[in-house]
């Protein structure tokens, strides 16, 4: 875990000590709702501003840690110990590339360890000389861990950026979102969860919708009834509940954005397993394959009258999809298999609105590694998917700077895909990006009593108030 500092000094330069001095430190913007001066810390916060790497032994990110309580703010007074540990080839450094202290735990696996100052603390991690992914994770007593799973890439990867005419405007129609993804609803429904205003029992769309949503997002697995699939034996988010959930969303007067996962279960930056029915494939039977499923789907929602109003190619997919094939670090099989999922649709209705959703919220410089490569490779979408978790993807500073500088380059519509906590905040970056761009947001499942809009009973509570003024805001406002 030690790397001399005299390593570092080539690599390091303005734009390490730029990143060190984030608008963290310069506004006051979000504090109110994201910091706190003291409390009762809950979790470990991690973000490491790239999770992609080449294996050269010096390439490296920043590591941002601070603690939060249990509504995620920051602790901004805590000088709690930290323990880091990583897994297989890399290694973590101070700030400035001095060393940190070692230790051993009672195990025998060695860790490195710092202590907040003023609530955070900014390290190094430096990638190895082999290809891999590494875990990192932070630890403090009882406080839930913060990780991330860095992958490195062989240093024979070849970077390229977009020409100027790979990056046209959008000129599909693409409406504002204020959008809620309730995959689980078929789920908790037969275990008997249902939903209720002033006691009254109403349906879970039907309540979202009066309470200012207007599109419904739903995952879609390949078979997730196999034993190893997402829903062994029943099947949840397979075709067969995705055409019923396409009809009440219809019904309900909501639009639908369809997201393929591309595999018989999650698919994320940390797993992107093959369909079992695919397993075997060789490439080109593969590309065959995301082409040709992909139109299908599509086919079976059309003729039932529930054709998507967007769709997404993947989920998450900053580390690839269908791996090992469609892995980052085979930039090229990965952009053939996402170019297929794009032909897929295009086969159904050239006019459908495409989106790649990468994690990313906060990490400027892996997002514009993985559009750049991806772009220039020729994969052509409509519309840029970011998830923003705080655990993981960074401050509201970091996602308000990462969008602005998205818009900016590449001139495409944004959506924050994933979302959950510091909900008008979320909003408010998205629709005030220039040029219109900021098309909307999709909570993570909020119908758990986790999201704080309903109780254990099912009984919706006042923060869904939120939401009536963002729909006054942003959807019933001009634009």
């Amino acid at each position: 875990m030690r790397m001399k500092l005299y390593k570092l000094i080539p690599f390091l330069g303005i734009a390490f000590l730029m990143q060190c001095n984030s608008p963290t430190s310069k506004t006051s913007e979000f504090d109110a709702v994201s910091h706190v001066e003291t409390g009762i810390p809950v979790s470990v916060m991690l973000t490491s501003y790239s999770t992609t790497l080449l294996a050269d032994g010096s390439d490296h990110t920043r590591l941002r840690i601070a603690v939060t309580d249990s509504t995620g703010r920051e602790i901004t007074s805590a000088t709690d110990s930290i323990q880091i540990y990583v897994t297989e080839d890399g290694s973590v450094t101070a700030a400035d590339g001095s060393d940190l202290v070692i230790r051993t735990d009672t195990l025998g696996t060695a860790y490195a360890e710092c202590q907040l100052m003023n609530g955070l603390y900014h390290l190094l991690f430096i990638s190895g000389t082999e290809p891999d992914k590494i875990k990192v994770e932070a630890r403090s007593g009882k406080l839930w861990p913060g990780a991330h799973e860095i992958h490195t890439l062989p240093v024979d990867f070849v970077m390229m950026k977009p020409k100027p005419d790979q990056l046209p405007s959008t000129t599909k129609t693409i409406d504002r979102m204020i959008g809620a993804d309730i995959s689980f609803l078929p789920q908790i429904e037969d275990r008997g969860r249902k939903f209720f205003v002033n006691d009254e029992g109403i349906d879970a769309i039907e309540l979202l919708r009066n309470h200012g949503f207007n599109y419904i997002r739903l995952r879609i697995f390949v078979n997730p009834e196999n034993e190893k699939g997402y829903a062994p034996e029943q099947g949840y988010c397979g075709l067969k509940y995705t055409l019923e959930m396409a009809r009440r969303i219809r019904d309900g007067g909501m639009k639908l954005l369809l997201d393929f996962h591309y595999s018989d279960y999650w698919a994320d930056p940390q797993q992107q397993y093959k369909p079992l029915a695919w397993a075997d494939l060789d490439f080109e039977t593969l590309k065959d394959s995301v082409k040709a499923y992909t139109t299908n789907v599509l086919l079976a929602l059309k003729q039932q009258g529930t054709l998507p109003d967007m769709v997404q190619i993947g989920n998450e997919i900053n580390h690839g999809i269908l791996w090992p094939d469609g892995h980052i670090s085979r930039p090229d099989q990965l952009a053939g298999l996402l170019k297929a999922g794009v032909e897929g649709v295009e086969a159904v209705n050239p006019d459908l609105p495409v989106m790649m959703h990468i994690a990313l919220g906060g990490q400027k410089a892996e997002a514009v590694f993985w559009l750049d490569n991806m772009i220039a490779r020729g994969v052509q979408f409509d519309i840029i998917g970011i998830s923003y978790y705080p655990r993981w993807h960074g401050t509201l500073y970091d996602l308000k700077s990462n969008l602005h500088d998205l818009a900016k380059r590449y001139n495409k519509p944004l959506n924050v895909v994933e979302y959950s906590d510091f909900k008008r905040e979320v909003h408010d970056i998205v629709f005030n990006l220039p040029g219109n761009l900021g098309k909307g947001t999709c909570i993570w499942e909020p119908l758990g009593w986790r999201s704080g809009m309903f109780d254990r009973n099912g009984e919706v509570t006042e923060l869904i108030s939120v939401y009536d003024g963002l729909k006054e805001k942003y959807l019933t406002a001009p634009e």
